[in-house]
C-alpha cells in the first residue's frame, strides 16, 4: 500500500487533541472501562467539572454489549452503556452530582444529539467540551458532536481500544477493517449534513 495513503488516512481518522480546560466531558457510549477511567482522570486533574456519559443498548443486539476488560472491578449487571460508564466514573472518584446521564441512544449520532437534549434540559452552557472516545472513532465523534453542538469548541481526547492505534492499524486485518469502516462512515453518514452546511 502507498505509504502516503496510510499517512493520510491515519491523520484524518486519529484525531488527538491535548486536553484543555472545558465545561464538560462527553463519553459516547461504550463498554471499555478505560474510557471512563480516562474521563475520571481528566475530571480529577481539573479539566472539567461536569461529565455526560451516553448510551443505551446496542441497536444490533438490543442489550448492553458487556464489559470488555477489568470485569473483576466492573462486575455489575449493567443494563446500558450509560449505567456502565457512570459506574466506572464513580468508582474512579467522580461524585454523582457531577454526572449528567443519557441512557436512550443506540449509536454515535444519537449519543451526540441526545446529549444535546440533556445539556439543554439542564441549561448547561457549553463553550468548550472534551470528548473521550476510542482512538479510531475520533473523527466521527468530532463530526457528530460538532453538528450537535455547533457553537462549542470540541476537544478530542481518545483512548486506545482493541489495541488499535495510529501506528499499527494498517498492520493487521481487524485494525484495517475498523479504520476503513470508520473512513466509509465519515463519508456516507454525513452526506445530507454536509450538503445542508455547504448549500
Amino acid at each position: 500500500m502507498n505509504y502516503r495513503i496510510i499517512t493520510d488516512i491515519t491523520n484524518y481518522i486519529f484525531v488527538n487533541d491535548k486536553p484543555e480546560q472545558a465545561d464538560i466531558i462527553f463519553l459516547p457510549g461504550g463498554s471499555f472501562p478505560q474510557q471512563g477511567e480516562y474521563a475520571a482522570k481528566l475530571y480529577k486533574d481539573g479539566f472539567a467539572d461536569k461529565l455526560l456519559p451516553s448510551g443505551g443498548v446496542s441497536v444490533k443486539s438490543g442489550k448492553f454489549g458487556g464489559v470488555k476488560s477489568k470485569q473483576d472491578i466492573y462486575n455489575r449487571n449493567y443494563k446500558t452503556d450509560c449505567e456502565f460508564l457512570t459506574d466506572v466514573l464513580v468508582k474512579n472518584g467522580v461524585p454523582d452530582n457531577a454526572i449528567y446521564a443519557e441512557n436512550k441512544s443506540g449509536h454515535t449520532r444519537d449519543n451526540a444529539f441526545m446529549s444535546r437534549i440533556v445539556a439543554d434540559k439542564n441549561r448547561l452552557e457549553i463553550r468548550k467540551a472534551i470528548v473521550v472516545c476510542k482512538a479510531f472513532h475520533a473523527r466521527r465523534c468530532l463530526m457528530l458532536y460538532q453538528l450537535a453542538f455547533p457553537k462549542t469548541e470540541i476537544i478530542i481526547c481518545p483512548f486506545e481500544a482493541y489495541d488499535i492505534n495510529r501506528e499499527n492499524w494498517h498492520t493487521f486485518e481487524y485494525g484495517i477493517d475498523r479504520v476503513l469502516g470508520e473512513l466509509a462512515r465519515c463519508g456516507n453518514q454525513f452526506v445530507a449534513d454536509i450538503k445542508d452546511y455547504l448549500l
